[in-house]
């Protein structure tokens, strides 16, 4: 009997020490994970390189760490627990090949999750967002690694909204002063108005937006003859090849953000290229998504002529279920609501989007909640 008692003792000494060594690997394409945006699956890696993008990831155990590449320098917010908001629990940079991060350790996860959850049998989802755009790189989840096990991460929320636009939809600068200059630090697109509308109605948001970015025209007249037209037929921000075919996450509304930088430095295309190349916009969209997809069309602030050239490429288009919503000059101040390079802020974007919230309610028919916009 005290043999028998003695291996008893023995086994379950062993077993505790394997459950205390053990780290469950999940490729990056596993289907636990949840991804809201474009992405590309390819032997076992998920890669990624527009504004927004964010995966959940749902673990049950003490810590969370991630074995990611990056082309160039790529900068996350990170929530645990909480959806996501304005302010993350941290930011993570991402960069080099093959780096295995921690994204939550045993204190972390200890200290932000408190007293009542320190076991491993807590179970906790992890939110990871890219708060800069496609010219900071290309990111390539390979695995997550666990003291625990993974388990299924909420999937995709029953509201989804496509955002296609530029500086202003990537969050330029959104954390910097109205005295600096960008640097991708300060670009954080969980502060813009898109993010913002997003949250208000509980929805996710697909986002297609790069910086300097136009209908016919490019800040400047940077990137001669390749336009947002183009470019929203794509993968990646920044591989001209592979074109997107969306998948079984579809927005239920489109707004499209743009017209600035066609109209940059004093300057503005012809309004028969600028029309004709709206309408090719429009008609992308509802190919992707069909006739009866609702799209949403913002008129930037900065020259009325916009207006003009908008209404004209809805009006001509023949395209049913577009609709019209124009920012005002006052719809923020130039100086208290901007931040870097005479962008908008944090405060800025949060009156951009009360601006245009109560429109998409219009068109979705979904009720307005009464919820602080942040």
């Amino acid at each position: 009997m005290r043999t028998c008692k003695y291996f008893l003792c023995l086994l379950s000494a062993l077993l505790l020490a394997q459950s205390s060594l053990w780290c469950e690997i999940m490729k990056g394409s596993d289907g636990r994970v949840t991804y809201i945006g474009r992405t590309e699956v390819r032997d076992g890696n998920v890669s990624f390189d527009w504004t927004g993008v964010y995966l959940r990831v749902r673990f049950m155990g003490d810590d969370l760490s991630l074995k990611v590449s990056d082309t160039k320098r790529n900068h996350y917010n990170v929530w645990i627990d909480k959806d996501m908001d304005s302010a993350p629990d941290k930011v993570l940079t991402v960069t080099g090949a093959d780096t295995t991060m921690v994204i939550f350790s045993k204190e972390e996860v200890r200290a932000l999750t408190g007293t009542g959850r320190r076991s491993k049998a807590a179970v906790h989802q992890v939110i990871l967002q890219k708060r800069t755009e496609g010219e900071q790189g290309v990111t390539t989840v390979k695995e997550f690694h666990t003291d625990g096990v993974f388990l299924q991460a909420d999937p995709p929320k029953d509201r989804v909204i496509e955002f296609i636009g530029d500086s202003y939809t990537c969050g330029y600068g959104t954390e910097a002063s109205n005295k600096e200059r960008f640097s991708p630090e300060t670009e954080n697109q969980n502060l813009t108005y898109a993010c913002m509308t997003a949250r208000y109605f509980g929805a996710d948001q697909i986002v297609v937006a790069h910086s300097g970015m136009g209908v016919a025209r490019n800040y400047n007249g940077n990137v001669k003859d390749y336009y947002m037209p183009e470019r929203y037929l794509q993968t990646f921000d920044t591989v001209r090849e592979g074109n997107w075919e969306p998948g079984s996450i579809r927005p239920d509304i489109t707004v499209i953000y743009l017209g600035t930088n066609d109209f940059s430095t004093r300057m503005q295309p012809s309004e028969r290229v600028f029309v004709k190349n709206y309408i090719q916009l429009l008609q992308e969209i509802k190919d992707f998504y069909g006739e009866d997809h609702p799209i949403l069309c913002m008129v930037p602030k900065h020259d009325p002529l916009q207006e003009v050239y908008i209404r004209k490429a809805i009006d001509s288009s023949g395209l049913k279920k577009i609709s019209l919503v124009a920012l005002s000059s006052t719809v923020h101040n130039e100086t208290g609501d901007l931040g870097a390079d005479g962008h908008p802020n944090g405060s800025g974007h949060t009156k951009i989007a009360y601006t245009v919230i109560p429109v998409v309610s219009t068109v979705t028919g979904w009720e307005m909640t009464g919820n602080t916009v942040k």
